[in-house]
């Protein structure tokens, strides 16, 4: 910023040892007179203060010195004219610098200020040095604003008393602009205010002084390393040379152009400046989300969410997270934590384990294995003190004492920190696992959890867990979760996409591919619809797992238009506190409709909706499946649905309000509908005819009444007489309860239509 420098552009004028020829007593103009042939000055060669000096009488009101040369002013570019004076004999004068501006062809500018401060003169031989700055720009310290000019000629004038005789020095002009450059470019340096930078020394109040000083200018932390001790918040844009440190308790707020950019500059580590990024998210009213701008941020260990702010175990006003990417890298830090400890379940206490040896080593957030214990049951709370560990959910069949596995997935974002988080969205981010890491966890409590348009790519065990009822009205929408396990055939498999506890679960417009399940769902009162998930295993008459596990026996949620790829429906109840029928709601309240059902090079035996029951008693009150396409292809399957009675079958005898209609079936060999519309017919005269409904009501279930019946066609005796006679139907009748029998007033032969209904339907 120095012209002189940078340009070789030449201010100083000559020395008065190079002649007075140069020095006018006028304007400085081309044709004014010079002190070369002015009586009124003389140069004086020794001086006892002055190497070289003109020593002039001040015969004038104004009596001037000026240099002829033309001394540039360019934009931007601040000069200082200086000049030593000394009163030797007569009046004492004022002094002060003066100047004479110019347009670039020689005329002056008019209606600009000529002089700088004048100085009065006191002493005889004093020096007293005069000074004033000149320049384009009207800022504070410009003596002479001389926008416009081209050049200026410049130099001293006397005023006052005539008659006296001033010694002058040779007069400097020089480029000042450096001066100037912290206000030309708005920037207020921490460094002025007192910080120091050295890493130790506590910086928080200059650079609370140096906001305050600002007034809408930036802030410049320049090179160095700045410890803020203390909360810091800036109200003024900041420029990062160098970088700050802070305790993690500690809040650095940037309240203008807040973003992730702004704290990696900052902290200048992409995990420090996330945290105190997110920590200033929730501590700040102004913004509501965070916004990574496109950065990928690299993690060799998971984010533990909460230690980002230390203070706050809850929070729940709206706050996203968006438009950036998490990666891991293969790191130790991602191995999951193993804990083996002996426990005791009580079905009193149907989501806690008690008496936990060894507690205090069991982490918050881990998956439960054992005996008896249903899929996804996650510790969501621990009591050191009680040796007690919360569950997510309900065991099936662990009453008694024994050992359990706790294993700790490490998941990328990892919320369990906090006891309650609602109303976070994470938005447009990619979850990059890279096999090595899990997604996100959730808090253990909290409301409206919203995860759109984001990417949850090759987890290592698990994309979004939920650990407790975090996933309370959570929504998952326009998603895409890839599986780090496509090689695999599926009973090889092990990860999970997500799963879910608590109710009213939106899931919308996602597509999920390759994992051992799609969504292991508790909870009730959930919409699925629009997804796409498939396992895609092409090994011939290969395995196939429950693509959706739904593991409440009565979740009044709705299954629709969704693409069912490769996978089937896992309908479950494992995890009730009480696995048979006691008080409890048993399976129903169920809507399977508009969906597209496809497999191909599966076995015969495998179906599309599968219902588990963990106990005796359950049946279906409340089912409706309509309107959905089953397709198998490269090999028939022999029906889409079954009970999988492992643990125990359903009581057929109490099903109620199954609707199973309006589908279609391509490659299966047994269509099945309730109610089912069906012939018989009776190629011998009896009086009692038996029609078996098998296969065609669902679930293989009981044909327990017959809604209709109409004879097609005509009624013949033993003699080929024609009869107009009608029978009485009587349902529940043959191996299984499978038939009904039409009874008859006499016997008879022909051919009857009826409705039958595996279900009552009141």
């Amino acid at each position: 910023m120095n012209k002189a420098i940078t340009d070789g552009i030449v201010f100083a004028p000559l020395p008065f040892a190079a002649g007075l020829g140069v020095w006018s007593s006028g304007d400085g103009t081309p044709g004014s007179d010079t002190y070369a042939v002015s009586g009124t000055g003389a140069f004086v060669s020794a001086d006892q203060d002055f190497a070289g000096c003109l020593e002039v009488q001040k015969t004038a009101t104004v009596t001037k010195v000026r240099y002829m040369g033309e001394t540039p002013l360019l934009s931007g570019c601040y000069l200082r004219v200086r000049a030593k004076v000394k009163a030797v004999a007569g009046p004492l004068p004022s002094v002060r610098v003066a100047g004479w501006p110019a347009l670039a062809n020689g005329s002056k500018v008019n209606g600009l200020q000529e002089t700088g401060p004048s100085v009065q003169l006191t002493t005889y031989g004093e020096v007293v040095e005069i000074d004033a700055i000149i320049g384009t720009g009207n800022r504070a310290g410009v003596d002479m604003v001389w926008g416009g000019a081209a050049y200026g000629h410049f130099g001293i004038d006397l005023t006052g008393p005539s008659g006296g005789l001033v010694r002058v020095d040779d007069i400097v002009i020089e480029d000042v602009t450096s001066v100037f450059v912290r206000d030309m470019i708005s920037l207020v340096d921490v460094r002025d205010f007192g910080a120091i930078g050295d890493g130790s020394t506590d910086d928080s109040a200059a650079f609370e002084a140096a906001d305050a000083a600002a007034n809408g200018r930036t802030i410049l932390v320049s090179e160095g390393v700045f410890r803020l001790a203390n909360d810091v918040t800036l109200e003024s844009k900041v420029q990062f040379e160098g970088t700050v440190t802070q305790p993690a308790n500690k809040r650095f707020i940037m309240q203008k152009e807040y973003n992730y950019e702004s704290y990696l500059n900052a902290f200048g580590d992409e995990t420090i400046a996330f945290k105190k990024a997110f920590q200033a998210l929730l501590n700040f009213a102004d913004h509501e989300s965070l916004d990574l701008g496109g950065r990928r941020i690299t993690l060799d260990e998971p984010l533990d969410m909460q230690s980002a702010d230390p203070s706050r175990t809850s929070y729940a006003t709206r706050r996203a997270i968006r438009n950036g990417q998490f990666q891991a890298s293969d790191s130790s830090g991602w191995n999951a934590t193993v804990v083996t400890s002996q426990g005791t379940y009580s079905t009193a206490n149907p989501t806690r384990l008690s008496n936990v040896i060894n507690i205090a080593n069991v982490k918050v957030g881990s998956l439960v294995e054992g005996a008896g214990v249903g899929r996804e049951v996650y510790v969501s709370g621990v009591n050191v003190g009680g040796k007690i560990a919360y569950l997510s959910a309900p065991l099936y069949d662990a009453a008694g004492t024994q050992n359990f596995t706790f294993r700790r997935f490490k998941y990328l974002l990892d919320f369990s920190g906090f006891q309650s988080l609602s109303q976070f969205v994470l938005d447009d981010i990619e979850f990059q696992g890279n096999g090595y890491a899990s997604g996100v966890m959730l808090a253990p409590s909290g409301l409206t959890f919203h995860v759109r348009d984001c990417f949850f790519t090759k987890p290592k065990d698990r994309g979004l867990t939920s650990i407790g009822t975090g996933c309370q009205g959570m929504m998952i929408d326009r998603c895409q979760f890839n599986s780090n396990e496509t090689a695999l055939t599926v009973q090889a498999r092990k990860s999970i996409a997500l799963n879910t506890n608590a109710n009213d679960v939106k899931v919308r417009d996602n597509r999920i591919m390759m994992f051992r399940h799609f969504a292991v769902m508790g909870g009730s009162t959930t919409v699925m619809t629009g997804n796409h998930w498939f396992q895609g295993d092409t090994q011939q008459d290969g395995v196939r797992t429950g693509g959706l596990v739904l593991t409440s026996p009565n979740p009044s949620s709705t299954i629709s238009c969704n693409y069912i790829d490769n996978n089937f429906i896992e309908w479950t109840n494992e995890h009730s506190a009480e696995p048979a029928l006691g008080n409890q709601f048993s399976f129903g309240g169920m809507t399977v409709a508009g969906n597209i059902f496809f497999a191909s090079n599966v076995a015969a035996s495998f179906k599309f909706i599968v219902i588990k029951p963990y106990g005796p008693n359950h049946f279906i009150h409340g089912l409706t499946v309509s309107g959905n396409v089953f397709r198998s292809i490269n090999g028939f399957i022999d029906r889409v649905e079954k009970v999988d009675t492992t643990f125990a079958d359903l009581d057929y005898g109490r099903i109620r309000t199954v609707d199973f209609s309006g589908n279609t079936f391509h490659g299966v060999s047994n269509e099945v509908f309730n109610p089912a519309y069906l012939t018989h017919n009776q190629v011998s005269t009896a009086s009692t005819w038996t029609a078996d409904t098998d296969p065609y009501l669902p679930f293989r279930g009981r044909a327990r009444y017959v809604d209709s019946v109409v004879v097609d066609g005509d009624l013949r005796n033993s003699s080929n007489g024609q009869e107009y006679i009608a029978p009485t139907a009587v349902g529940g009748q043959g191996s299984g309860n499978r038939s009904v029998n039409f009874k008859w007033g006499k016997p008879v032969k022909g051919r009857v239509r009826y409705i039958v209904r595996m279900d009552n339907p009141l």
